[in-house]
């Protein structure tokens, strides 16, 4: 919130400023969103994603056979996932143990993920996904839906497609995407978390906290859409990223094994030279002898 000059608090209203707290100047604007993938070598699929002051990682591992044995499903694979924030990750420190806001984020995170993925290809096993907020200013469950996407991606799990997710809502008398502290802290803020598969449009997630109006609710809604589909290219090119490094690589290596190739052969034709003439030595040492020996 602005302070006033004698230390009073000053509410924002976006409706005649035309400028956000945080200084973006579009009341659809995100903030910076930065993504990698394959960050955590021993996990099957991993992501970091850097969102505003959030700072998210993402670990995939499986399938794998659930357990236990009364958790199978013969049908389909259960995606598990785990939600935590660092004790450090927010002002006043957070106790480790898990809360009910940790549970109820854990479910719906599960529930948005079983629908992008192909879980009916793996019966009786589970796919466990852990997400861990280290930093975190508003928007941390679309933040870990995001990444724990990408993390999917990269584990290569068979997925109709990647979830994108971001929060929209209203704040100082205007309805804006991607609220940060200052905003969902507002005296008129609603929160609405999102998420969508963008090659069908279909809502995975969906979440509101505060009174709205239709209207309002309809304009909201859109802008997140069109939010969650800037996030999806964003996804995409982080995935990208990762496998053309790899090609890279491997054409570097290629290339190394060609340099190197004629240069052992090089070697080896000079090796030759060198064994005929020692054959021819030997040869005549023995003849010699038999010499000698007659």
């Amino acid at each position: 919130m602005k302070m006033g000059k004698h230390g009073s608090e000053v509410v924002a209203d976006y409706s005649k400023d035309k400028k956000r707290m945080d200084g973006r100047k579009g009341m659809d604007e995100l903030r910076p969103i930065k993504i990698k993938v394959g960050v955590i070598p021993n996990a099957d699929g991993s992501a970091y994603l850097e969102w505003g002051q959030n700072k998210v990682y993402a670990a995939v591992y499986g399938p794998r056979e659930a357990l236990p044995k009364h958790s199978q499903n013969p049908y389909k694979s259960v995606i598990k996932v785990s939600y935590r924030m660092a004790t450090f990750s927010v002002p006043e420190r957070k106790q480790p143990r898990p809360n009910r806001r940790d549970s109820e984020i854990s479910k719906v995170l599960g529930e948005a993920l079983q629908k992008a993925v192909f879980v009916e290809n793996f019966p009786n096993t589970e796919i466990s996904v852990f997400v861990e907020v280290v930093d975190a200013n508003a928007g941390s469950r679309v933040a870990c839906l995001t990444a724990a996407s990408c993390a999917l991606a990269d584990a290569g799990i068979p997925m109709r497609d990647l979830v994108a997710a971001t929060g929209t809502g209203k704040a100082f008398n205007e309805i804006v995407l991607d609220l940060n502290k200052d905003e969902e802290d507002a005296p008129d803020a609603v929160d609405i978390p999102l998420g969508i598969l963008p090659q069908t449009g279909e809502i995975v997630l969906l979440q509101m906290d505060g009174v709205i109006t239709k209207e309002e609710f309809n304009k909201a809604l859109q802008m997140g859409i069109k939010g969650c589909k800037d996030i999806y290219k964003i996804q995409k090119s982080a995935l990208k990223a990762k496998y053309e490094l790899e090609e890279l690589k491997l054409d570097s290596a290629k290339k190394a094994i060609k340099e190197e190739g004629p240069s052992q052969a090089g070697e080896e034709k000079a090796a030759k030279p060198e064994k005929a003439e020692k054959a021819e030595k030997t040869t005549k040492k023995e003849d010699k002898a038999k010499k000698v020996k007659k």
